[in-house]
């Protein structure tokens, strides 16, 4: 089995170093100790723009929008098929590419609520969310890097109405065989990931047994 691929070192270390400062600015008491976290957190940013050779207003922009506890974000994506065909959706923005319905979890949704909602909105079809497949840590998976931490949800959703649609965030909706996948937007999910929530073969039957 090969070893999953990681963040690179640095941005394991600015990850680090921003959560520490935004924990601390969480429950600091003291005007001075303020100041030394708000450092600590420029040099993270100013080590996110080093590696990644982007500008840092962006990065402090989105240090200053995250508040409280500093805890991993939660995408879902919904594993949904036809037969043996397997919906995809293609992505509008960012690489134009194919990748399971899904996104974010809103405050005050579950990751079920969260998922049927995505899938409806990216897909036009109105599923029920049946069984949690798969929790991916993504910096543990072959994934761009991301300035924050995040866990993947994936949940195998079945269809009880709707048709096809296309969305502001989405174009196409399609259903796709094993060996005919498309170009995936690997930023959302990857080969290996979804053959790993495809269902298997029922034990002594593969191969025509």
């Amino acid at each position: 089995m090969s070893t999953p691929e990681k963040n690179p070192q640095w941005l394991d270390w600015a990850l680090q170093l921003q959560a520490i400062a935004q924990n601390g600015l969480t429950y600091i008491r003291d005007p001075f100790d303020a100041e030394r976290y708000r450092a600590i957190q420029r040099i993270a940013a100013e080590m996110l723009a080093a590696g990644s050779a982007t500008p840092i207003e962006p990065i402090l922009d989105l240090f200053a929008g995250e508040v409280g506890y500093a805890t991993p974000k939660v995408d879902v994506r919904g594993v949904v098929f036809r037969t043996d065909k397997l919906l995809l959706v293609q992505e509008l923005f960012d690489d134009r590419r194919w990748s399971l319905p899904g996104g974010w979890v809103d405050i005050n949704d579950s990751p079920s609520t969260a998922v049927q909602r995505e899938i409806f909105e990216e897909t036009g079809f109105e599923t029920r969310a049946v069984k949690l497949l798969a929790v991916y840590d993504r910096a543990r998976h072959p994934h761009p890097p991301r300035p924050y931490s995040l866990y993947k949800l994936f949940m195998r959703c079945e269809i009880i109405g709707g048709e096809p649609r296309t969305s502001i965030e989405t174009g196409q909706a399609a259903f796709f065989a094993e060996d005919e996948l498309p170009e995936l937007s690997v930023g959302r999910v990857t080969p290996g990931q979804i053959a790993h929530v495809r269902p298997q073969p029922p034990s002594g039957l593969a191969n025509g047994f």
